[in-house]
């Protein structure tokens, strides 16, 4: 790949390379605290420099990414102290979001997000056939179905820079198989509650799903 000098051309080889390197970051193929170098970014994308500070710079609004001035970028890590304070966003806003959208779910979003939470289950399972890695991107996109099913752009905004946080620090290799059967069991639980229209029911279950990723992922960096 060449990089291309039109401002068209150049918009999207930032688009491409954001979308390469957020891949890259949620698969754990470049880890939490990873320096990122513009120059062996840009070899490893078939891009120019400009590209790649473009996408880093959009990757660090999505929270993913740290950017200081003399010292480069790097991906994002999280101490335990730091992990406690997102859990309490979380805690504070998914809950209340998630209860929003038992009122505006459609039939079409119930099929989208049982969809999503059998794929996770299936994936999750113990045995020769589990993915772990498969389910970072089925995960992103339940949670972000969610979201949008709530319709509450004050809550997803404030939400913005916490939601990633468990994929960056590839949380389901970090679970052991009964916080994983927890976890992927929470999904298709809150499913349920939707569907039953009960916003009480699907708000606690997203309390005890956050409770669990919370115990996992304190625990892990403690």
């Amino acid at each position: 790949m060449t990089a291309t000098t039109t401002t068209g051309g150049g918009s999207r080889a930032s688009e491409r390379a954001q979308v390469a390197l957020r891949d890259a970051i949620l698969r754990g193929e470049l880890a939490a605290g990873a320096r990122l170098g513009e120059v062996e970014l840009a070899e490893r994308l078939g891009v120019s420099r400009t590209p790649v500070r473009e996408a880093l710079s959009r990757l660090a609004a999505e929270g993913l990414v740290e950017v200081h001035p003399h010292r480069g970028a790097r991906v994002v890590s999280f101490s335990a102290q730091d992990l406690d304070g997102i859990f309490d966003v979380r805690l504070a806003l998914e809950p209340r979001a998630t209860g929003r959208a038992a009122a505006r779910v459609t039939d079409a979003d119930l099929d989208a997000l049982d969809d999503l939470a059998q794929r996770m289950l299936a994936v999750g399972a113990p045995g020769s056939g589990q993915d772990l890695d498969a389910l970072v991107p089925l995960n992103r996109d339940f949670h972000a179905r969610l979201l949008d099913v709530a319709d509450a752009p004050a809550l997803s905004a404030a939400l913005a820079n916490v939601v990633h946080t468990p994929v960056v620090l590839r949380t389901f290799h970090t679970y052991d198989e009964a916080s994983l059967a927890r976890s992927l069991t929470h999904h298709a639980e809150i499913t349920a509650a939707l569907r039953a229209g009960d916003a009480d029911w699907a708000s606690a279950v997203m309390r005890s799903h956050i409770g669990n990723a919370r115990a996992v992922m304190v625990g892990a960096r403690r």
